[in-house]
C-alpha cells in the first residue's frame, strides 16, 4: 500500500498540474464541439469518443467499490460518483444529437488520462485510506455537500436536456438556448457540474476529492469563457445581459 504521505504528495503534484492546465487553456482552445478544427490529428465518432473518455472514471471507482470493503460513508461517496459517471458514460453520449460529428483522438486520450488519474486517486483513498464513521453523516459538511451535489446534479441534467432538444431530429447548426438558467447565464450545465463536485468535495472532505475539484474547475472555466464568447461572436442578437457562469457577475 502507498504510504499516506506519498499519496498526498501525488495529489499535490497532480493538483499543481491541474492549475498549470488552467493557465495553458487560457491560450489554447481545446478542439471539441463547436470549437473543433483541423490540425489535431485523427478523429473518431463523437459518440464513441464520449464513451471512451468517461469509461475509466466509472470502471475504476466501480473496481475499488466492488472488490474492497468500504465504510458506509465511503460507499455512499462511491455510489454518488458512479451515478454521475453512469449517466456520462452510458446515457448522455446516446442522447446528444451530434450526427456524424467527430472528435480528435488527442482530446479522447487526454480525457482518459484526466479521468484515470482522478478516479484512481479517489478510488484508492476510498478503498484503503478512508477513516469515515457513522458520525460523518451528522456533520455540517455532509449536509451542505449533499444539498450542493443534488442541486448541481439537477441543474446539470435540466440544462443538458434543454441543450439536447435545441435541435429537432435531423437538424444541424447551433441555436441560442432559452429558458431555465439560460435566461441569466450561457453555461448552466457547467455551473451545475461545478456545484455538484463542490458538494462532493465537501462531503468527502479529503485531498483527492479537492484535487478532482481543482481539475474540474481548471477544465470547465476556460470552456465556459470560450462558449460565452462564441455565442456573442456568432449571434448578433445574443442577450447582452446574459453572463457566462454567474448571474450578474461573470
Amino acid at each position: 500500500m502507498i504510504p499516506i504521505e506519498t499519496f498526498y504528495l501525488i495529489c499535490m503534484v497532480w493538483a499543481f498540474i491541474g492549475l498549470g492546465s488552467f493557465v495553458l487553456l487560457q491560450f489554447v482552445r481545446a478542439p471539441y464541439g463547436r470549437h473543433i478544427r483541423k490540425g489535431w490529428g485523427p478523429e473518431i465518432s463523437n459518440h464513441v469518443g464520449w464513451v471512451l473518455m468517461e469509461l475509466p472514471s466509472f470502471l475504476i471507482i466501480f473496481y475499488f467499490y466492488y472488490f474492497y470493503e468500504q465504510s458506509t460513508y465511503a460507499s455512499m461517496l462511491s455510489l454518488l460518483w458512479l451515478m454521475h459517471y453512469f449517466n456520462r458514460t452510458f446515457i448522455y453520449p446516446f442522447r446528444i444529437r451530434t450526427k456524424k460529428k467527430k472528435m480528435p483522438l488527442t482530446i479522447v486520450f487526454s480525457a482518459i488520462g484526466f479521468n484515470f488519474m482522478n478516479a484512481g486517486l479517489n478510488g484508492y483513498f476510498l478503498a484503503f485510506l478512508e477513516t469515515y464513521q457513522a458520525a460523518n453523516f451528522e456533520t455540517w459538511n455532509f449536509y451542505l455537500g449533499a444539498v450542493l451535489f443534488g442541486l448541481g446534479f439537477v441543474i446539470n441534467q435540466v440544462s443538458d436536456h434543454l441543450l439536447i432538444h435545441l435541435r429537432k431530429p435531423g437538424e444541424t447548426g447551433y441555436k441560442i438556448p432559452q429558458g431555465f438558467l439560460f435566461r441569466y447565464i450561457s453555461c448552466p450545465n457547467y455551473l451545475g457540474e461545478i456545484v455538484q463536485w463542490i458538494g462532493f468535495a465537501l462531503m468527502a472532505w479529503n485531498f483527492p476529492a479537492l484535487t478532482f475539484l481543482i481539475w474540474t474547475a481548471a477544465n470547465l472555466l476556460p470552456r465556459v469563457s470560450g462558449h460565452h464568447k462564441w455565442y456573442q461572436q456568432h449571434f448578433d442578437h445574443y442577450p447582452k445581459n446574459r453572463k457566462a457562469l454567474i448571474p450578474r457577475i461573470w
